[in-house]
């Protein structure tokens, strides 16, 4: 709140500063105008919809690990020391999947933020350019934010530009086009969508494209390393199976001739 006040003052200091001419401040309250533009709610309800979906994914996996982390250790007393390290390989590897998934769900770069970058600035830019071409034609000097974090103590209705900077952008036809864009582009997304794992942004970046690469080319790494793992360790445990048969084979053909030999010991005798 203080850092606030004195952002405040300082504009206010810097203003008045300025002797000349008097200035001309106007502000809006774009939190109210977005919440106006159809396409923009319905884009982040989009946005909001698919982040539960990816979330909820995201907890049953960390479910699924912590199940698994429970049930080897109420077994851990039964299990050979072989057993109990494949069984803790087997989680580590679950819990780099689901590490991997979450920074490419809700990383810096990922899913969520090229999601919101197809649906929601689009919109928003529409709204600064509505907003820069009335500020240049009132001849404001600076318009502020009334919705953001800056602390207005005052407020005059007569430089509230919301509604014209509203009224606007319903009257352009370029949310029409937005909107057609952004169909065109969830139609593309969801053509390349195999089980909901990538949103394949359409995009002409092959910077982009290189990151979707890169990604894939991790996971097939990831699932090749980890099938190897589960051979070796099937292998790893047939041969131990192998050599427990034969150790009890071998036990068993020791006590039939210690029988045996017993047997024609008594008839000897």
């Amino acid at each position: 709140m203080t850092k606030k006040i004195f952002l405040f003052a300082f504009l206010i200091l810097g203003f008045s500063s300025i002797a000349q001419k008097a200035q001309k401040i106007g502000y809006v309250d774009l939190e109210y105008i977005l919440e106006n533009i159809p396409e923009y709610m319905e884009a982040q309800s989009k946005i909001n919809a698919k982040a539960i979906t990816w979330q909820n994914d995201i907890e049953k996996q960390q479910k699924e690990i912590e199940e698994l982390k429970m049930e080897l250790n109420n077994e851990k007393v039964l299990l050979t020391k072989a057993l109990i390290e494949e069984k803790e390989e087997d989680i580590q590897i679950k819990e780099l999947d689901l590490k991997n998934q979450q920074i490419a769900r809700f990383g810096t770069n990922g899913d969520l933020f090229f999601l919101r970058q197809q649906l929601v600035k689009p919109v928003q830019d529409i709204v600064y350019n509505a907003i820069q071409d009335i500020a240049s034609k009132r001849r404001f000097d600076f318009v502020m934010d009334k919705s953001s974090s800056l602390l207005m103590l005052y407020t005059n209705k007569e430089f509230d530009i919301s509604e014209l900077v509203l009224n606007s952008v319903n009257r352009s036809k370029k949310i029409e086009a937005v909107k057609e864009k952004q169909n065109q582009r969830e139609s593309n997304v969801e053509s390349n969508i195999e089980n909901d794992d990538i949103i394949n942004a359409k995009s002409n970046s092959e910077a982009l494209q290189k990151r979707i690469d890169d990604r894939e080319a991790k996971k097939e790494a990831l699932r090749i390393k980890r099938e190897e793992q589960k051979a070796e360790k099937l292998k790893n445990r047939e041969e131990q199976k192998k050599a427990i048969e034969e150790k009890r084979q071998q036990r068993i053909k020791e006590i039939e001739e210690a029988k045996k030999a017993q047997e024609e010991k008594k008839q000897n005798n």
